[in-house]
């Protein structure tokens, strides 16, 4: 066992340590981040947190997920999806790999932004298939860009696992990494707005309340 893993564990209690264990699949690990609340406000939480708040918004989600991996073999693996910006959020997803393919856990409120099952050849292709469910509340389609695959190993000097500050140099990581372009400026002119089903299906359990409506 790592001390990064020792250090994380040996803050719960047992409880908490047996309501971790539990989560044993990554699917496991997404059924508790569907369960939890999605905060409002920009506080960063760290897997400790999230865990013991039961709240998380995609960041702390992404990275609690990496962390529940991390106990079960996985290396604690990230990508960020991207908007242009001021146009919608970036949304962290957390990596693992099986039958040489990629799988994804991820926190949103948005239906489709959640898990992926390990069936996709590539990152790429992973985050791509995201892309019809990357949308505004204008119904405008909106992811452009993700950043390389993110070994949080190398963050591990920061606590990112136990404490808020660590999840904070992370996120201000993220806001200057390098992006790679998942389509040309003009498949982003040609794009056609969401149809009013997919756009209700997508925000299921969103609050939509003074925000755009599809006619």
């Amino acid at each position: 066992m790592s001390h990064v893993i020792a250090d994380f564990e040996g803050l719960l209690s047992p409880d908490e340590l047996e309501q971790v264990r539990e989560m044993n699949t990554p699917f496991k690990i997404q059924k508790f981040l569907d369960s939890v609340i999605y905060p409002s406000g920009e506080e960063n939480r760290s897997p400790v947190d999230v865990l013991r708040q039961s709240k998380a918004h995609c960041l702390d989600g992404g990275l609690f997920a990496a962390t529940a991996l991390r106990l079960l073999g996985y290396s604690p693996l990230i990508v960020d999806l991207q908007p242009d910006p001021g146009q919608d959020d970036d949304h962290v997803l957390a990596l693992f790999k099986e039958f040489n393919c990629w799988g994804a856990v991820a926190k949103s409120n948005f239906s489709g932004l959640r898990f992926r099952e390990p069936v996709y050849a590539t990152i790429r292709e992973l985050v791509l298939s995201y892309f019809n469910d990357f949308f505004n509340m204008k119904g405008q389609k909106t992811l452009r860009t993700c950043t390389a695959v993110i070994n949080l190993e190398e963050f591990d000097d920061l606590h990112w696992m136990t404490t808020s500050s660590g999840v904070d140099a992370i996120e201000k990581y993220l806001k200057k990494a390098t992006l790679t372009p998942l389509i040309s400026e003009e498949q982003a002119n040609y794009l056609s707005i969401v149809d009013e089903r997919s756009f209700h299906a997508g925000t299921l359990g969103v609050n939509l309340e003074g925000v755009f409506k599809l006619d």
